[in-house]
């Protein structure tokens, strides 16, 4: 295992990081390492591709103060996780998730909400085994064969000059995460330069297909979705075309887009986020009798 990756994170994530509870759960020769935060009922959080539990940076106290029990994996293959067994893609995930979940949590369903890769991911988990899913909150999830080329990011592997390597990752937070080029600040950048070199899982190629559609018919839970306004993985109209494919699950409730927000919606507009978030639980709640 590379170094831990408590010690590439910001001030910052440090601060939140330890408040929370540290919990493992097996996946391939190693382990699943988990955070939790909170009290009450479980709301399990899943990042995005070269992400780490960092991801929730701005959301996990607020929705931790709001009474969930906040869990936040650093998915197979990234941050301080082992990689999966076999399959180093989303599909590979699912089983080591499926297995992680009863361990930590017992026999129950939950709510999931999964970001970017984490969506493609909860997705399959979702469809392959609906006993562990209550309620399913895709944000800015891939997967439903809308793109045919990924976007152009700068390459930073070969960069031994910090201040080059810092421009690499704010050009890339601009080109793929963030909208405003004030949300690229010095926190976005820290999280990012922390995170991406913990990604073990690059042969990843699944969000460039229609897996996630094509599973969607068969995922039995509420699902909803939540994707900022101008998401660089659905620019040119496609949010339209994505509400109505979001449409082939069965329990589809709403498409929430948040203006004035990117790809990484949770981080650009926490608060729009956290509202969108807590309304589309909370319509899903099973009504008292």
């Amino acid at each position: 295992m590379a170094r831990p990756l408590a010690e590439d994170l910001p001030p910052e994530a440090l601060r939140i990081l330890k408040q929370a509870s540290r919990l493992t759960s097996p996946c391939g020769e190693g382990d699943m390492v988990w955070h939790a935060w909170g009290d009450g009922e479980p709301l399990v959080l899943l990042h995005g591709g070269s992400g780490s539990w960092a991801h929730w940076i701005r959301n996990v106290e607020a929705l931790a103060a709001g009474g969930r029990r906040v869990l936040v994996p650093d998915l197979p293959g990234f941050g301080d996780s082992e990689r999966p067994p076999g399959n180093g893609d989303a599909d590979g995930v699912v089983p080591v998730l499926a297995e992680g979940l009863p361990y930590l949590l017992g026999m129950q369903a939950v709510d999931i909400v999964g970001f970017s890769f984490g969506g493609l991911c909860a997705g399959l988990l979702a469809a392959a085994h609906p006993e562990l899913v209550r309620q399913l909150v895709l944000v800015g999830a891939p997967g439903f064969g809308l793109r045919e080329k990924r976007l152009t990011l700068v390459a930073w592997q070969h960069l031994d000059d910090p201040h080059a390597r810092e421009s690499a990752h704010r050009r890339n937070l601009a080109t793929l995460m963030l909208h405003r080029p004030e949300s690229v600040d010095a926190l976005a950048v820290a999280v990012q330069a922390a995170n991406v070199p913990h990604d073990r899982m690059r042969r990843r190629k699944l969000a460039m297909t229609d897996v996630l559609l094509r599973n969607l018919p068969a995922i039995e839970c509420p699902v909803d979705a939540i994707y900022g306004e101008h998401d660089a993985l659905y620019s040119g109209g496609m949010l339209a075309e994505l509400e109505r494919l979001l449409a082939a699950a069965p329990r589809f409730g709403r498409l929430v887009l948040i203006p004035e927000a990117g790809h990484w919606v949770q981080f650009e507009a926490p608060a729009a986020f956290h509202a969108a978030l807590h309304q589309l639980l909370d319509e899903r709640k099973p009504k008292a009798t």
